[in-house]
Parts: structure tokens; C-alpha cells; sequence
């Protein structure tokens, strides 16, 4: 049984190797971690405005993109005030 199977059909937060942070419901993936995620947004971080929210909708990432998925905690998720957060965007992950 993979880890990710546990993650299905929760919130999950995907940081790809070039620094974005997509969240969303896992719904599948397959043997290459490629991953299928619906009501998906990426979030957008900035040092002068901010968190930046783009709506997605149902969305695939390849596998070779991923760096990191882990599950996000709903209920603290929903009490972020994403407008007032400022941080510095992630660059891309260096090998």
C-alpha cells in the first residue's frame, strides 16, 4: 500500500519542483505519482501583497514535478487570513 493512499479524498497541499504550492482534494494517482487533484487553487505568495489564490478546478501534476504533497489541516486552513500573509515566493528546487 502506497503512503498516498491514506490521502485520498482529503486536502492536500503539492509544492512542485519549481517552487508552486497547489491545494486541493486528492482524488487519484498513479504508479509514477503523477496526481489528479479537484477544487484546486494555487496559492500565489508575495512580499508586498498578500497570498494570491488562483482557482484551478480539477487538475493533474506530473510525478517528476512533485516535491513534496502533504495533507493540510482543514480547520486550521479555514482560519488563515491569506490577505495578510507575506512571504517570500519558493524558488525551484536545486539538485
Amino acid at each position: 500500500m502506497s503512503g498516498l493512499e491514506s490521502y485520498i479524498n482529503h486536502t492536500v497541499s503539492i509544492i512542485t519542483a519549481d517552487g508552486r504550492n497547489f491545494i486541493g482534494t486528492l482524488k487519484g494517482f498513479d504508479q509514477t505519482i503523477n496526481i489528479i487533484i479537484e477544487e484546486c487553487h494555487e496559492r500565489v505568495f508575495s512580499t508586498t501583497a498578500g497570498i494570491e489564490q488562483i482557482v484551478l478546478g480539477l487538475h493533474i501534476i506530473r510525478g517528476d514535478n512533485i516535491a513534496v504533497i502533504g495533507l493540510i489541516d482543514d480547520t486550521i486552513d479555514s482560519r488563515l487570513d491569506l490577505a495578510n500573509i507575506r512571504g517570500e515566493p519558493l524558488g525551484p528546487v536545486v539538485h
